[in-house]
């Protein structure tokens, strides 16, 4: 029998200006129309980072990679939802990307939990999220993490040939 090798878990950090092209490129290469409302990036491709996607937005899931080498298998990017001083206990989900290299080994949980984590250790109480309603696998994922159907918008969104809905889903992030 062939001894088969597991990778060790990921490991979970704050994303660093160095990212930059590695989390592009993992962006690009997980772009499919089951999550993404935005058309598939072309090149010349824009720089990962700018003015609205900012390093400390993000954590990063490293783990060893089928050469045996730790690479950015991840990330998830929260946010404060609005500016408001009135939903500043609220921060929102607004991107999580999983290399398919790395994809059945729980990456998507541990950063869905380091993220919950990190924003209740800076003071949120709440975490919303949006999700396209075919997106089956994220939302299983999501509602088993605790998040719950808080609205539908019916036919948000046209992709593809047909009408798509935005999903909006919630948790409390009370321990």
């Amino acid at each position: 029998m062939q001894e088969i090798h597991i990778p060790p878990a990921c490991s979970v950090r704050p994303a660093n200006l160095s990212d930059d092209d590695a989390l592009g490129e993992l962006d690009r290469a997980t772009w499919s129309p089951l999550h993404a409302v935005m058309p598939r990036p072309q090149p010349p491709y824009s720089p990962f980072f700018d003015d609205r996607h900012l390093p400390e937005d993000l954590l990063v899931a490293e783990a060893e990679n089928e050469e045996g080498e730790t690479g950015i298998a991840g990330y998830i990017r929260v946010v404060s939802p609005t500016p408001l001083p009135c939903n500043s206990h609220v921060r929102q989900i607004q991107g999580l990307a999983v290399a398919d290299w790395a994809r059945g080994r729980g990456v998507a949980r541990t950063l869905l939990r380091a993220a919950c984590a990190a924003a209740r250790d800076g003071g949120a109480n709440r975490m919303t999220l949006r999700v396209l309603g075919h997106n089956a696998p994220a939302r299983a994922l999501y509602e088993a993490e605790g998040f719950v159907v808080e609205g539908v918008l019916r036919g948000e969104f046209f992709l593809e040939g047909r009408y798509v809905d935005d999903v909006l889903m919630g948790r409390s992030l009370a321990p």
